[in-house]
């Protein structure tokens, strides 16, 4: 053999060589890769709920969340859903409520829970007003695991609102972003409390369609829970009260009798869209347009407090830390 053959020769099978090593290589790493981005969809965390030890993948993809309290929180987050109940999903958070592309599973009275299936969801978030579907959810869906992180009975509000928080922050991967809202949550506890003199009694209202409601101490809805979370003294305590959405019967000479130093309030109507139209005035009106109630102290004194319009459909961590540095703020200038 001439140089010239020679030399082609040792090119050549040089070539071969070259190109076999590259298409292995090629091969394997795309397997790598292939087993890399499997391992990727299929790796799971454990979060404990309600309910026991939940597998929940991470990230999920196709997220259906019932649970307004985590709506708003999620939203600041980014998050992006496959479907929601746009009914209970506040106002203050357009992203979902008005997001075509997020299908409407319905209210809570009137679900379409075929529509959670639909959505091929890989993780649901239940709460709140989809507690009692909890089990017809689990039953239409058997593969995809079910977080619910409802506050439980029994336990100090403050440290269920944080462990929603922390969850969902492990979740989606926004541990930073949990942890600064805890922080700031516990900084308006701490203002609050140090803001407020247990020597005034305060008294806790839900107003709906002009009628007032009595919100109990320790129990009542959104505010009863900040009785023994700032260590409120009542104005008034009623015997049989309840936990109920709409406030419990009370007369409004009974609140004038009490005549509290401070009132907080909940606009019902507002978190649900009325607030202002016929037949549901604003709170505000309600109660400093109400000839008894403006010979009590905290109406005379400009001592009440109305809380967010969003809160009776958002009351989550944030929407609590509002409420909390507004108080705070009212406890301050009437010092």
């Amino acid at each position: 053999m001439n140089k010239k053959r020679q030399y082609l020769a040792v090119l050549f099978a040089s070539v071969v060589f070259t190109l076999g090593a590259c298409s292995t290589g090629g091969e394997a790493g795309s397997d790598q890769s292939s087993a890399s981005s499997a391992a990727e969809a299929a790796r799971t965390i454990s979060i404990e709920d309600n309910h026991g030890t939940q597998e929940v993948p991470v990230p999920p993809q196709r997220v259906v969340v019932t649970d307004n309290r985590a709506f708003e929180i999620l939203d600041n987050w980014g998050v992006k859903l496959a479907a929601a109940p746009k009914t209970i999903v506040p106002f203050t958070v357009p992203d979902y409520k008005n997001n075509d592309d997020i299908v409407d599973i319905g209210s809570h009275r009137e679900p379409n829970l075929e529509a959670i299936v639909a959505a091929h969801p890989d993780l649901i978030i239940n709460g709140q007003r989809f507690s009692r579907q909890y089990d017809a959810i689990k039953q239409l869906n058997p593969d995809v695991p079910i977080v619910e992180l409802d506050p439980r009975d029994g336990q100090p509000l403050d440290s269920e609102l944080k462990r929603q928080t922390a969850a969902l922050g492990t979740i989606f991967d926004k541990e930073d972003e949990a942890q600064q809202l805890i922080k700031d949550f516990d900084q308006a506890v701490e203002r609050v409390k140090k803001a407020y003199d247990p020597a005034k009694k305060v008294m806790a209202i839900n107003v709906s369609g002009g009628e007032i409601g009595y919100i109990a101490p320790h129990q009542g809805r959104t505010y009863g829970a900040l009785f023994d979370l700032i260590g409120l003294t009542p104005a008034l305590e009623v015997a049989n009260s309840s936990d109920n959405h709409k406030g419990d019967d009370i007369s409004v000479e009974a609140i004038a009798q009490s005549n509290p130093d401070i009132i907080l309030v909940m606009d019902r109507d507002a978190g649900i869209g009325q607030k202002g139209t016929e037949g549901h005035p604003a709170a505000q009106q309600v109660v400093e347009g109400n000839d008894l109630l403006s010979k009590v102290k905290a109406v005379s004194n400009k001592a009440v407090y109305y809380a967010p319009d969003d809160t009776y459909t958002n009351e989550n961590i944030i929407t609590y830390t509002e409420i909390l540095n507004g108080m705070a703020d009212l406890f301050e200038a009437q010092k």
